[in-house]
C-alpha cells in the first residue's frame, strides 16, 4: 500500500482519491480554494498545507495546470514519484496559441487562428476578412465557458456582434483570446497516458457533451457528459498525439493528456489541448479500468507502468447538477443548492462518482460553490447498454432541483459512421 497526497486547487480530484482510498491506500487531500475546501469531507483525509506532507508520500498527484506543472517538476527533480506536468506541458493549456504553434512544430496540421488582446483590433479584423470564426479566451479566462462562441454565419457578423458586446462586459477577464477559423465535422477526443518516457496503452477514445441542454442547445459548460472506449492506438492518434511523444519525454510528462478535434474527410484538426485530467473524463475512465486506480497512478509516478487492463465495451458518464450550475451566483447557491441533501431510493452506490459534496452522519450533501454533485457512470458492450445503465442508475438518485442531459451518447449513432468511413479510428 501507499501513501497518495492529491494536490487540487478546485476539488477536482476529489472522487479519485476517494477511489484511491477505498482500495486500502493512504490518502490526503489538499484543497486550496477556501470556499470548496469542505468537499470530500467525510469522504477523505485532509491535509491542510500539502508541502508539508511532500516528505509522509509516496505519489504525489496534481490535478490542474495553472502553474501546478512547475511545482510537479520540481518534487521530480528532487526525486519524488508525481503525476502532473511541467511549465511547457501547463503552457500547451492555458495559452491556445502556444499550443497551436506546438502542433504545428510537430507536424500535426491545425486551423488558422489569430490571437488579439484587443476587440478592436478582432473586429477590424473580421470585417477585413469576413468568415465563421470561433471567439476562445485565453488564460484563466477559458474556464469560463459560457464565452467561447461559435459563429454561425459566413459573413462573420454575429461573431463581431459578440465581440462588441464582450468589449462592454468583459475586457477585465479577456485580456488575451482567439479567432479560429471554423470547420464542419465530427468533434472527437484522443486521449492517452504519459509515464515520463512513452505513452502506454490503451489509448483513449471520447466524446464530450458540453451544452446544457439535451440536442446539444443552451450555454456551454465544464461538462455535462461524455460517451468514451478504449482502444489500441490508431491513425487520430499516430497522426496527432503521437508526434508530441518525444518532446513529452524529453519534458520527462506524467499524466494524461488529450487533444479534442475536430475531423472530416478531408484531416484532423486539433482544436485544444487538455495536459491534465480531465473532469469529469477521469471518474469515467477510472470506472472503465480493471487495473486498481492505485496501481496505476502509482506506476505512472514512478514510470513502471506501460500497459494497464481495461474492460471492452463503452463507459458513458452522466453529470447531475443543481442550480446555479453553470453559472456562479452564491445568492442561487446559499439559496436553492447549499447542503442539499443526496438520497438513494437503493443503497446502490454502482457507478456513482462524487464531485461538490461531503458527508454528515452518514449522509451525503452538496458542498463547494457551483453546483457539480455527481457524475453517474454506465458500462456496457454497446453504447445503448451504457446508457440503459447510466440513466437507470441516475433513477435511483434524488436531489432537489437536480438537473442532467438525457441524451448523452446519442451523438454516436451517426458520428461513428463517419469516423469509420474516414479511418480515423482504425488500428495501425
Amino acid at each position: 500500500m501507499r501513501k497518495f497526497l492529491f494536490v487540487s486547487f478546485d476539488a477536482l480530484i476529489t472522487d479519485i482519491a476517494w477511489r484511491v482510498a477505498r482500495e486500502g491506500h493512504d490518502v490526503r487531500l489538499y484543497i486550496d480554494h477556501a470556499e470548496k475546501q469542505r468537499i470530500g469531507d467525510g469522504f477523505v483525509d485532509k491535509s491542510n498545507d500539502w508541502r508539508k506532507d511532500v516528505d509522509w508520500a509516496d505519489v504525489i498527484v496534481f490535478d490542474d495546470v495553472l502553474g501546478m506543472g512547475a511545482w510537479a517538476a520540481e518534487l521530480r527533480a528532487a526525486g519524488k514519484h508525481v503525476v502532473g506536468g511541467t511549465a511547457y506541458t501547463d503552457q500547451l493549456e492555458d495559452d491556445r496559441s502556444f499550443g497551436q504553434s506546438e502542433l504545428k512544430k510537430h507536424g500535426v496540421t491545425i486551423l488558422p487562428f489569430r490571437e488579439f488582446d484587443s476587440f478592436d483590433d478582432a473586429i477590424a479584423f473580421v470585417r477585413e476578412s469576413p468568415a465563421a470564426y470561433v471567439v476562445k479566451p485565453s488564460g484563466e479566462a477559458q474556464n469560463i465557458k459560457r464565452l467561447l462562441f461559435v459563429g454561425q454565419e459566413d459573413d462573420g457578423k454575429d461573431v463581431i456582434q459578440v465581440l462588441e458586446t464582450y468589449k462592454k462586459l468583459y475586457s477585465e477577464q479577456v485580456k488575451v483570446f482567439q479567432l479560429q477559423k471554423r470547420v464542419k465535422g465530427v468533434e472527437v477526443a484522443v486521449g492517452a497516458f504519459f509515464n515520463g518516457k512513452q505513452f502506454v496503452s490503451p489509448i483513449n477514445i471520447n466524446f464530450e457533451h458540453k451544452k446544457l441542454f439535451p440536442g446539444n442547445i443552451g450555454p456551454s459548460t465544464g461538462e455535462m457528459g461524455t460517451l468514451m472506449y478504449w482502444s489500441e492506438k490508431n491513425r487520430l492518434y499516430n497522426r496527432t498525439l503521437a508526434r508530441l511523444e518525444s518532446t513529452l519525454a524529453a519534458e520527462g510528462y506524467v499524466g494524461y493528456i488529450d487533444l479534442n478535434c475536430i475531423v472530416n474527410n478531408q484531416g484532423i484538426y486539433p482544436l485544444e489541448f487538455t495536459s491534465r485530467f480531465g473532469y469529469p473524463t477521469i471518474m469515467i475512465q477510472a470506472a472503465g479500468m480493471l487495473t486498481p486506480v492505485g496501481d496505476f497512478l502509482g506506476g505512472l509516478a514512478d514510470g513502471s507502468l506501460d500497459k494497464f487492463r481495461t474492460r471492452s465495451g463503452f463507459q458513458i458518464g452522466v453529470r447531475i447538477v443543481v442550480p446555479p450550475y453553470p453559472y456562479q451566483d452564491m445568492d442561487a447557491f446559499r439559496a436553492m443548492s447549499q447542503d442539499a441533501a443526496i438520497l438513494f431510493k437503493r443503497p446502490n452506490y454502482d457507478g456513482i462518482c462524487i464531485e461538490d459534496v461531503r458527508e454528515e452522519r452518514g449522509e451525503w450533501l452538496i458542498a463547494g460553490v457551483s453546483g457539480v454533485a455527481l457524475v453517474v457512470v454506465g458500462l456496457g458492450q454497446t453504447v445503448k447498454q451504457a446508457q440503459a445503465q447510466a440513466y437507470q442508475r441516475i433513477q435511483n438518485i434524488m436531489i432537489p432541483n437536480m438537473y442532467y442531459r438525457t441524451d448523452i451518447g446519442d451523438r454516436w449513432f451517426e458520428d461513428s459512421d463517419r469516423l469509420h468511413n474516414w479511418g480515423y479510428l482504425r488500428e495501425g
